[in-house]
C-alpha cells in the first residue's frame, strides 16, 4: 500500500503538518535563560548599532559562535518586530528545512517513504524540541542536512548540486563554525573509502563549489578579522581546538552520554528507527558485491552504498562528538534526519509488504518508551521543589497520560494487522502539542519576562539598569538596553573575553555600584540572597517588585 502517490502530494503534507506542530503558539512563553536570551540580545543589539559584521552581547564582542543564526534572528526581528515569536521563528523555520532536506534524501525510495523518513526527522522529540527554542543548533541541523543530501547527489549526479552543496556548507560553517566542514568531510571521505569510489575525491574537489563556498563564508570571516584582530584566536583556537580538546567550556559527560539520550530524542519512533537502523546494516551485506560490480565511480550509488552513507553520516557525527570533551544534548541534531529517513524507509517497506508483525515490534519498543516517560510524567511533580507542585501535577497528569496513550494505540492498529501510518502520524502530533504544554511551565521558572514587566515601569532614558552578580540574558532585549553587570574579581563568565579587550563602564564591581548608586538613578535585579551584601555596602534602597517563580529575583530602586 502506498500513502502517497505523487511528490507534490506527500511534500506538501509534510509542510503543512510540521508547520502546524512547530509555529503554533511559538510566541507563547518567555525566552528562557540563558541561551534564549543570548541568542536573541545578540540580533537586538546588531540592529540597534547597525553593525552586522562584530557579533555584540551586552555591548561588548562575543566570538562564540558566528555570524549567519544571529543575522537570521536579526531579519525576523525587523521584519516582524520584536517578541519571542520573531526571535523563534528562524528555528522554527529551520527545523521545517532540515525535514525537507531529509525528504530529498528520500525522494527516490518514492513519495511515501520520503514523507515519512522526513515526518519521523520533523516529528522527533529532539527536532520537535529545538524547533521552538532559539540556538543555533537547529539552523546547523538543516544547514549540514542540504550539504550532505546535496554534495551526496552532486557527487553521484549533477555538478551544480555538489555546487549547491558547497554554498549549503558555506552556511554550516557561518552557522556553527568549522563543523560545517569538518562533519561532512569525514562522512564523505570514509563513505568514498569504504566504497573505493576514488576517482570522486577529484570530482570533490570542484573549482566552481569550492568558490561557492568561499562565496558565502569568506567575506564575513574577512571583515570580522580585519575588524577584530583578537578574533582568530578566540574562535579558532579557544572555540574550536580547546572547547574540543580540553574541558575549558566545563561540559564534561561520559563517552556514552549521546547514546543514552538517543532513545529519548527519536521519540515517538525509537523503535521504528532502530529497525530501520538494523535494516540498513542487514543490507551492508551486499555492499561488497556492489563494490566488486560497479564499472564506474560515477554510477547511482546502489541500496547497499546509499545504507553505508546514511548510517555513516549518523555514526560519524554521533562518534565525533562522543569523542569531544563538551558535550550537550543539542550537537546530536544533525544525525538525526538520516536516522529518521532510516526509520521512514522501513516503516514504508513494512508496510507495503505488510508485513505487521515486524512493524507491531517497532512500535511495541516505542510504546514501552512512551510509557515509562507517560509515568515520569506523572509521577515528578511529588519529586521536585522548582515548580509549582500543584499546578505541574495537573499538567503532568494530562501531557503523562496523553503521552502513554499516544504510545499504545499505534501499538494496537498494528497489533489489528490494519495500516499504522496515519494513527501512528496522528499520536506523534498530539503528543508533541501536548508537551508543548511544557514550554510555558519552563518558562515560569527559568524566564525573567516577568521581572523585566515590572522593571520597564521603573525604568527611565536616564535610568541605569543593573544586574547585580548575575546576568539574566534577555532583560536587555525586553528592556531595549544594554545594562551594568556588578561582579567581583573581573570574572563576567562568557562575557569575560569581550570584557577584557574592551573594559566598558558598565561593567563594575561593588565598589563602582556604591558610586553608581549615589551619582545616578538606578533599577537592580539581584537574587534575594545577595540583599545582605547589599545593606553591608550602604545602600539606600527600596523594593520595587519580585518574581517568586524566577529565583526570587528582586527589584530595587535608589528614587
Amino acid at each position: 500500500m502506498s500513502t502517497f502517490r505523487s511528490h507534490a502530494a506527500a511534500l506538501a503534507a509534510l509542510v503543512t503538518l510540521l508547520s502546524l506542530v512547530y509555529f503554533y503558539n511559538l510566541g507563547g512563553w518567555g525566552l528562557i535563560e540563558p541561551d534564549e536570551g543570548r541568542y536573541s540580545e545578540i540580533p537586538r543589539e546588531m540592529i540597534a548599532s547597525g553593525d552586522w559584521v562584530t557579533p555584540r552581547l551586552n555591548g561588548v564582542k562575543y566570538f562564540e559562535k558566528p555570524v549567519m543564526y544571529y543575522w537570521m534572528v536579526a531579519s525576523s526581528l525587523k521584519a516582524f518586530g520584536p517578541s519571542e515569536l520573531s526571535a523563534r521563528i528562524p528555528c522554527a523555520a529551520s527545523a521545517l528545512l532540515g525535514a525537507m532536506g531529509t525528504y530529498a534524501m528520500g525522494a527516490s525510495y518514492g513519495p511515501s517513504a520520503a514523507f515519512l523518513g522526513a515526518f519521523i526527522t520533523g516529528t522527533g522529540f529532539l527536532w520537535f524540541a529545538l524547533a521552538h527554542i532559539t540556538l543555533t543548533d537547529m539552523a546547523l541541523g538543516a544547514f549540514m542536512t542540504l550539504s550532505m543530501v546535496l554534495i551526496f547527489k552532486g557527487l553521484t549526479g549533477s555538478r551544480p548540486a555538489l555546487w549547491l552543496g558547497y554554498a549549503a556548507m558555506g552556511l554550516s560553517v557561518l552557522t556553527k563554525g568549522l563543523i560545517g566542514i569538518v562533519l561532512p568531510g569525514l562522512v564523505f571521505l570514509t563513505w568514498i573509502a569504504l566504497t573505493r569510489r576514488w576517482r570522486l575525491i577529484l570530482k570533490g574537489i570542484s573549482p566552481v563549489g569550492i568558490l561557492a563556498f568561499l562565496g558565502v563564508a569568506g567575506p564575513w570571516f574577512y571583515r570580522v578579522i580585519k575588524a577584530n584582530p583578537d578574533f582568530a584566536w578566540f574562535f579558532f583556537v579557544h572555540e574550536h581546538l580547546l572547547r574540543y580538546s580540553t574541558m575549558v567550556s566545563n561540559r564534561y559527560q561520559p563517552w556514552w552520554f549521546f547514546l543514552a539520550i538517543l532513545p529519548v530524542a527519536l521519540l515517538p519512533w525509537t523503535g521504528t528507527v532502530l529497525q530501520g537502523v538494523v535494516s540498513a546494516l542487514g543490507e551492508l551485506r551486499y555492499l561488497r558485491s556492489d563494490v566488486s560490480s560497479r564499472i564506474r565511480d560515477h554510477e547511482t550509488p546502489s541500496e547497499a552504498e546509499e545504507a553505508l552513507f546514511m548510517l555513516l553520516w549518523a555514526a560519524v557525527i554521533l562518534a565525533f562528538f562522543s569523542a569531544s570533551r563538551s558535550k550537550l544534548i543539542p550537537y546530536m541534531v544533525p544525525a538525526m534526519p538520516p536516522l529518521g529517513l532510516l526509520g521512514g524507509i522501513f516503516l514504508d517497506r513494512g508496510l507495503y509488504g505488510r508485513r505487521y508483525g515486524a512493524v507491531s515490534l517497532g512500535f511495541g519498543i516505542t510504546a514501552v518508551l512512551m510509557v515509562l516517560l507517560g509515568a515520569a510524567l506523572i509521577v515528578y511533580p511529588s519529586y521536585q521543589d522548582r515548580f509549582d507542585p500543584q499546578a505541574l501535577r495537573q499538567l503532568g497528569a494530562v501531557v503523562g497520560s496523553v503521552t502513554i496513550a499516544c504510545g499504545v494505540i499505534p501499538l494496537g492498529v498494528a497489533l489489528m494487522r490494519r495500516s499504522p501510518v496515519a494513527i501512528g502520524c496522528v499520536a506523534a502530533i498530539v503528543f508533541l502539542l501536548a508537551m508543548k504544554q511544557v514550554f510555558p511551565l519552563v518558562a515560569q521558572a527559568r524566564s525573567p519576562k516577568a521581572l523585566a514587566s515590572m522593571a520597564q515601569p521603573l525604568v527611565t532614558p536616564d535610568s541605569r539598569v543593573i544586574i547585580y552578580k548575575d546576568y539574566d540574558q534577555a532583560i536587555p532585549f525586553y528592556l531595549n538596553r544594554t545594562v551594568t553587570l556588578v561582579q567581583e574579581g573581573g570574572d563576567y563568565g562568557e562575557l569575560t573575553f569581550g570584557y577584557r579587550a574592551e573594559r566598558p563602564s558598565w561593567f563594575t564591581d561593588p565598589k563602582g555600584l556604591q558610586e553608581m548608586w549615589q551619582a545616578e538613578a538606578c533599577v537592580m535585579i539581584l537574587r534575594p540572597e545577595h540583599l545582605q551584601e547589599i545593606q553591608q555596602l550602604g545602600l539606600k534602597y527600596q523594593v520595587a517588585g519580585q518574581d517568586p517563580a524566577y529565583y526570587g529575583k528582586m527589584i530595587l530602586v535608589n528614587r
